[in-house]
């Protein structure tokens, strides 16, 4: 049972995330030249309409490392044990799945392609690590109304 919950919690995860950074591609109309709701769909001629502009990255980058981290959150609510792992492997599949769209595209400027390694592992463990001290606080609260009683 607990496989089915860790798989259905780096499901949830990977979804949030995915949705965090299309809509955080979408806040800005000048970004969209695409019909869809998610750019994935048309990535190639998105990525390359975008060649040029830094500014883009550099909102990508903040957009995925956000949406990592709120996917982190999801993925470690949801999981019973290891909670902090489960939100690293979240920053860990989005980061192997941005150093894909390095490799195949060839649209991304230099400090991006860098700054992939030190946007996902942080942010996603940042996430783990606020639901863990949110249950560690909410343990400790326990633990001090059952001695107070």
């Amino acid at each position: 049972m607990n496989f089915l919950r860790n798989t259905l919690a780096v499901l949830v995860g990977l979804g949030i995330a995915g949705l965090t950074i299309t809509l955080g591609i979408r806040v800005f109309p000048q970004w969209v030249t695409f019909e869809a709701f998610a750019p994935f769909e048309h990535w190639q001629k998105f990525l390359e309409s975008m060649k040029n502009n830094d500014a883009f990255f550099g909102f990508l980058l903040f957009v995925s490392g956000l949406g990592t981290t709120i996917g982190g959150v999801a993925t470690a609510l949801i999981v019973k044990y290891a909670k902090v792992a489960y939100a690293i492997l979240i920053g860990f599949i989005m980061l192997f799945i941005a150093m894909l769209d390095v490799i195949i595209f060839p649209y991304h400027p230099t400090f991006y392609k860098i700054s992939i390694f030190l946007t996902f592992f942080p942010f996603s463990w940042i996430g783990g690590k606020i639901v863990e001290v949110i249950y560690e606080r909410n343990k400790k609260r326990r633990i001090a109304d059952k001695m107070n009683k």
